[in-house]
């Protein structure tokens, strides 16, 4: 299990892509971070991000069936991925 080290905020505009099936992705706002300590014989540290539902790769909780994709930026200014979902502010609240 990966051991969290540090965790820092995340600029707006990142976001982790998750496939759910192999024609079905979901994008999640990615919200902090995490400098992580990698499991094995000597010292690996990596960063992953935290997305918005919590999920990150390597976690143990992740939805069952979602497979970390990448992760992708885009400037603010560019709007969202198409398969954005963010369970902190629904569609209908954003659009408001």
């Amino acid at each position: 299990m990966r051991k969290i080290i540090d965790i820092v905020p995340a600029f707006p505009g990142w976001y982790a892509r998750w496939r759910l099936t192999p024609e079905h992705t979901i994008s999640h706002p990615v919200t902090v971070w995490a400098i992580v300590d990698e499991p094995g014989p000597s010292t690996r540290r990596a960063v992953v991000g935290v997305d918005a539902s919590g999920q990150w790769p390597g976690a143990t909780d992740n939805d069952p069936g979602a497979d970390f994709v990448r992760y992708l930026y885009l400037a603010p200014q560019d709007g969202q991925p198409e398969d954005i979902f963010d369970p902190v502010h629904p569609a209908s609240e954003a659009r408001q």
